[in-house]
């Protein structure tokens, strides 16, 4: 998104450091072309964003050129009549099915394919959808990262942030993309149903202390 404010600090470096080391071992068992994917999920203002700048970051340094994608750029409906739509339809309509995943689909499918792509992207200050030209030629691994990314088909790691937008509020208050009122607190709660549902399909799960750990790791941690 265009206009969005990054908080990045220790917390994201260090996490982005752990999925690196899990990306380099994976990428070792694939062959020298392989299109690598990796997907980020979390509730809003647990870090997505700062977490995936970080890690394209850390993947450069070894020469591995990323292209960060943002799933929130492909709702079916733009920002602008979003909270109309919402409104009129209902919460229950908050979720994945918001997302045109007929179009994340595709930006995967060019990227594996090697292909030039035109992605939307969010203006976040005249709230407008613009269009970016991509050549996925020149890319060699694509992040994907957004409240409901790992649900997309042909992503290799999956990364979820076990962080609840409760426990996030100051981040969101800074960055401030959208007014905190009461009918954002309610999109942000039926969000926080949504995105739980997709915990499962984590591979790493990121825990409130922000480490990395599998979901292995995860769920004997939560047990005890």
């Amino acid at each position: 998104m265009l206009g969005d404010v990054l908080l990045i600090n220790d917390m994201h470096k260090e996490a982005a450091e752990a999925i690196y080391e899990v990306i380099k071992k994976d990428l070792k068992k694939k062959n020298g072309r392989y299109r690598y994917v990796v997907g980020i999920s979390g509730e809003s203002g647990s870090g997505k964003s700062e977490l995936s700048h970080t890690l394209g970051k850390r993947l450069k340094v070894d020469h591995i050129r990323v292209k960060v994608i943002h799933t929130d750029n492909y709702y079916k409906i733009q920002p602008l009549l979003r909270e109309e739509w919402r409104r009129n339809k209902g919460f229950d309509k908050i979720g994945l099915d918001e997302y045109d995943w007929v179009k994340i689909r595709k930006t995967i499918r060019d990227f594996k394919e090697e292909q030039e792509c035109v992605i939307p992207c969010i203006d976040l200050i005249p709230e407008q959808v613009d269009k970016l030209i991509t050549d996925f030629s020149k890319i060699d691994l694509l992040v994907i990262d957004g409240l409901y990314a790992i649900d997309a088909a042909d992503v290799d790691l999956r990364v979820f942030i076990d962080l609840t937008y409760q426990e996030t509020k100051i981040n969101q208050i800074i960055r401030m993309k959208e007014e905190m009122n009461t009918f954002r607190l309610k999109i942000l709660d039926r969000e926080h149903q949504a995105v739980s549902t997709l915990k499962p399909k984590a591979d790493l799960i990121i825990n409130k202390a922000y480490k990395v750990v599998t979901a292995e790791e995860h769920s004997v941690q939560v047990s005890h």
